[in-house]
């Protein structure tokens, strides 16, 4: 339950303003006179609330019930054991890379937090770092410049992270840049939630705050890279497996 309740740190401002309202609407109902207005007010203020409880259940099936974090989908697909050097890329916000250190010792992951992103402005931040502290070797990254060696990486990992880079071109310039530090046999995991469908469902305008599997395919293309593989790793969030 630690990232759901992240979650609703970060989201508590939007919840009580859609409870606010939901109450209000609900109780204007009661001064109406016509039986359609009347039904029409508590049909949304019920849907209001009924949003907010779907989007918190989802928030727990996909940060703190499925595979996102435990990474188990890439079996198969990287060798933890057999791999030298490894890059982490988050936004302000890292539950993985000390797992990865303890559970594999012998792999020399550089941790990177994308400069300036959304995250940093946002009021939970600080109690956010406080759950999961900050990697001692975190470096900062700009999308554009991955300071690495060419072909030095054998594994990049991004997890809900590479959508905080907001422009276009500065998503290309990131791949193009993950394509040169990259080993040939290298492989880079992508895991995202899209803007779809079922996330609009869920999470309503908070959709609009991920891409398109449409985007993801034409920032990747347009690096000269390839998606081998896309997996569901939940409902709400996909894992794209990407090469040279």
């Amino acid at each position: 339950m630690k990232i759901t309740k992240l979650v609703i740190l970060f989201n508590y401002q939007k919840i009580v303003l859609g409870l606010i309202v939901s109450v209000l609407l609900f109780g204007l109902s009661f001064w109406m006179r016509s039986d359609p207005l009347i039904l029409l007010l508590r049909i949304v203020s019920g849907l209001i609330v009924l949003n907010i409880i779907a989007s918190l259940v989802a928030s727990y099936i996909l940060y703190d019930n499925s595979d996102l974090y435990e990474l188990n989908n890439v079996k198969g697909l990287i060798n933890w054991d057999k791999t030298k050097n490894a890059i982490l890329v988050h936004a302000s916000f890292d539950p993985l890379s000390q797992r990865l250190e303890q559970k594999y010792p012998n792999l020399n992951l550089t941790v990177c937090d994308i400069f300036e992103n959304r995250h940093e402005q946002e009021k939970g931040i600080e109690t956010s770092k406080r759950i999961f502290p900050p990697n001692p070797k975190e470096i900062k990254i700009s999308p554009n410049k991955l300071l690495f060696e060419d072909q030095s990486q054998e594994v990049i990992l991004a997890v809900t992270s590479l959508h905080e880079i907001l422009d276009h071109e500065q998503r290309v310039l990131f791949f193009k840049e993950a394509k040169r530090i990259l080993k040939n046999e290298g492989i880079i995991i992508v895991s995202e939630q899209f803007r779809d469908l079922t996330n609009f469902i869920f999470f309503n305008i908070g959709a609009f705050h991920f891409l398109s599997q449409k985007q993801w395919k034409k920032a990747i293309a347009g690096a000269g890279l390839k998606i081998v593989e896309n997996k569901k790793i939940t409902p709400f969030a996909n894992m794209l497996v990407v090469r040279k």
